[in-house]
């Protein structure tokens, strides 16, 4: 199978995150990456390929030009009026309440309120280099696109920052710019073709399903840790379906704490009979790993076993499939994870490439 990665994703590099009231370690940094690159790079069944250079265009057709705009330069305006600082995060945020009543905000000028105008929480700093590691894991996924295009059953893109929790308009969730949707959007654009994301990842994919909610042309399931207790809790009920064009394009399922492998992988063989069922030509998959039983900040109970199960239920399907990396934050076994999932959708004994 082939692996797009890129060192640049290094350039992303925060010190430190604001969670649960309290400043910790990021859980999502530079080694989730390198572990599961040195795991892959072990096992001869992967060969490595450096992405391309698919400009900025594919982005601006999934998000708000603004969010892009404000990405590229909210670090250096920051430290210019601020710094110095190795870390940026919000300190207000734009809530409908503030004006309620009062007509809609106004965009503002100052980067401090900036910040909380296009993110929506506190765990996602922005670093010099943050920019430049998004724009990066845009190409690396648009590159996995190319290859399963170009005739590969499948590819991986290593991709980091993850993407599945930035919406059109906002970043939040470890995310800066949706490497699934623009993978999803461009693939339907430039292929006429109808699209499925299935997203996997412990986290729903509230960002994923905000972009594609109200149309038809792309599909999205996603199994998640129940919104009632788990991150981002405001999306991933039952109940949220899509609307208008894309209803019935959207479906959920919340899954309880502790979640085995054969419940999850009944779960799994429902959404998967759904996307089949859509009439997908292309799946792109949000691999999140965070449903193995010792993440750190997961509840859910999957085994290795269990996830290589998953990747082969995922391969059943039989459809061309672009795999990009999401969430897993068990830095000890990630590589390890990732490298069984992907070897359950290559199946036993499956060649390089």
């Amino acid at each position: 199978m082939k692996v797009v990665y890129t060192l640049r994703h290094r350039a992303h590099h925060p010190e430190r995150e604001l969670e649960d009231s309290r400043f910790q370690e990021p859980f999502e940094h530079p080694g989730r990456a390198e572990i599961i690159r040195a795991a892959l790079a072990a096992d001869e069944r992967f060969e490595f390929v450096a992405p391309d250079d698919h400009g900025r265009a594919p982005i601006d057709a999934v998000h708000d030009p603004g969010l892009v705009d404000f990405l590229e330069t909210a670090w250096t305006r920051f430290q210019e009026e601020h710094g110095p600082t190795h870390d940026v995060i919000p300190d207000v945020f734009s809530m409908a309440g503030i004006r309620d009543g009062m007509g809609p905000a106004r965009r503002p000028d100052s980067i401090s309120m900036e910040l909380g105008w296009w993110c929506f929480e506190t765990t996602t700093p922005l670093t010099q280099g943050t920019y430049d590691a998004a724009r990066s894991s845009v190409d690396v996924a648009l590159t996995a696109a190319d290859l399963v295009r170009g005739g590969e059953g499948m590819a991986y893109g290593l991709c980091r920052p993850p993407g599945h929790h930035a919406s059109r308009s906002l970043y939040g969730g470890y995310c800066f710019f949706n490497n699934a949707a623009v993978v999803a959007e461009h693939l339907s654009r430039t292929t006429g073709s109808r699209v499925a994301v299935l997203d996997v990842d412990y986290h729903h994919g509230n960002g994923t399903q905000q972009i594609f909610y109200d149309r038809e042309e792309v599909f999205f399931a996603s199994l998640h840790g129940d919104p009632r207790r788990a991150y981002p809790y405001l999306t991933g009920h039952v109940d949220e379906t899509g609307s208008g064009a894309g209803s019935d394009a959207t479906v959920n399922y919340p899954l309880p704490a502790g979640c085995d492998d054969d419940a999850y992988l009944t779960a799994l063989t429902g959404a998967c009979e759904r996307v089949v069922a859509s009439g997908a030509e292309t799946v792109v998959v949000s691999l999140g790993l965070d449903t193995f039983h010792e993440d750190p900040i997961s509840d859910l109970s999957l085994t290795a076993d269990g996830l290589e199960r998953c990747g082969r239920l995922v391969a059943e399907m039989g459809l061309p499939t672009v795999v990009l990396q999401e969430g897993g934050y068990a830095t000890d076994a990630l590589g390890e994870n990732a490298r069984r999932w992907l070897s359950g959708a290559m199946g036993p004994g499956a060649p390089a490439g």
